[in-house]
């Protein structure tokens, strides 16, 4: 693997990839283009405003998609056994990096929330990136699973426990929802019977029933989102400010960087609200064109989850398309008042170097899956002239002993 297999995002080999794997290549890299171009105009007044450089938040998610792309083109041309080989190393690194952000002192609170882990002047959430390696894991527990013994199921279904309790305790309670609900639905996937699926999913719902019962927060969220027009400058202010920016863009919207939420009215619109400054200046004509890409991609990630021979790739498949598409559907659906307000990013979209990161490693892997399905399949022609020419080597060195 040559070093700027790593740094560039065009590179020659991709023609000889698959057609799924190139349509899913490009169609990541529009949506994460998209993604820039919405998060420039949605920040930049809060950004000139706060530091006086309306061009602050957008530089650093610059500079978090080139390292992102690193990671991506790293495991889009590396074979999937040597990175599920290694991805229990990092479940349990991840892991412990989220254990540490509960130990008073060490961990960073943001917002009564204290999910980061300050490295310098890097912010580093572990609940973010250990997304793709669950994937990773679970995959394997679960594609594998009759061939394991229960010492080794039981040992990881109390990792995963740990790992959704951790999240929850910071309190983290969207993500923890998400990755159980990842989890759980690659499970399924798999085939395990109903009656251990339907006892897991109970006390998923017992244990965000508690946590919503204890924090009252959480509680007030759900409850300003039954009817948020009840409180509309308290509880109700975020749902209704982005009720508000969704309703204004009309069929076409208001224009690219001409959405007037944004303006100190949304709150935090660069992140869990960038959505709503997407429907307001694109209207909905582009936010129905923004859900046929997220389809689009939906659809492909199927297709390739369907050709998988690997039980584990195509759980791998089918976990990537997850974190991305219906993290995306949970943040729309935030945004236009259809679930309840959580702090889930928009993958692509949303500002956080993490959550970027952790989207494009999800689909370089689901890219590699597509890449692995059709390795046999697809040959490049200077390929086939090669073999062709030593077919034709090897007969003629063996025709005068066949006439013999």
């Amino acid at each position: 693997m040559a070093l700027r297999d790593l740094i560039l995002w065009v590179n020659p080999s991709a023609k000889e990839w698959a057609i799924d794997a190139r349509l899913l290549r490009w169609l990541t890299f529009l949506w994460m283009f998209m993604g820039l171009a919405v998060l420039f105009s949605a920040s930049y007044p809060i950004a000139d405003a706060e530091f006086g450089d309306g061009l602050y938040y957008f530089k650093r998610q610059i500079v978090w998609a080139m390292l992102g792309l690193v990671g991506f083109n790293l495991i889009v041309r590396s074979p999937l056994r040597y990175i599920l080989g290694i991805s229990h190393w990092f479940v349990i690194v991840l892991l412990g990096f989220i254990l540490v952000t509960l130990i008073p002192g060490l961990g960073t609170t943001v917002n009564g929330a204290t999910r980061w882990l300050a490295l310098g002047p890097v912010p580093f959430q572990p609940s973010e990136l250990i997304k793709p390696f669950l994937v990773l894991q679970s995959a394997r527990l679960f594609g594998q699973w009759e061939r394991l013994t229960w010492r080794v199921r039981l040992l990881w279904l109390g990792i995963f426990s740990l790992v959704l309790l951790a999240i929850l305790i910071q309190p983290n309670l969207s993500t923890a929802a998400l990755c159980g609900m990842t989890l759980w639905l690659i499970a399924l996937a798999s085939g395990l019977p109903f009656p251990y699926l339907g006892g897991t999913a109970l006390g998923g719902f017992l244990l965000a029933f508690i946590s919503i019962s204890l924090k009252e927060y959480q509680r007030r969220r759900v409850m300003s989102f039954l009817n948020p027009w009840a409180d509309p400058l308290r509880d109700g202010y975020q749902l209704v400010q982005s009720l508000l920016a969704v309703g204004s863009g009309g069929t076409w919207g208001s224009g690219f960087g001409l959405s007037q939420q944004k303006l100190f009215y949304l709150p935090i619109q660069y992140t869990d609200f960038i959505f709503a400054v997407f429907a307001e200046e694109f209207g909905f004509a582009g936010s129905v064109l923004l859900l046929l890409l997220i389809m689009a991609y939906a659809t492909l990630a199927v297709i390739v989850a369907m050709k998988a021979r690997n039980p584990v790739h195509r759980l791998v498949a089918i976990g990537a398309m997850i974190l991305i598409v219906g993290q995306s559907l949970l943040n729309i659906g935030v945004a236009t008042g259809a679930l309840p307000t959580t702090g889930l990013p928009f993958p692509f979209f949303s500002y956080g170097g993490n959550s970027l990161i952790a989207s494009l490693l999800s689909a370089g892997l689901l890219i590699r899956v597509a890449r692995e399905n059709s390795e046999a399949e697809v040959v490049s022609l200077e390929a086939r002239r090669q073999s062709a020419a030593e077919r034709r080597k090897r007969y003629m060195k063996q025709k005068p002993q066949v006439l013999k």
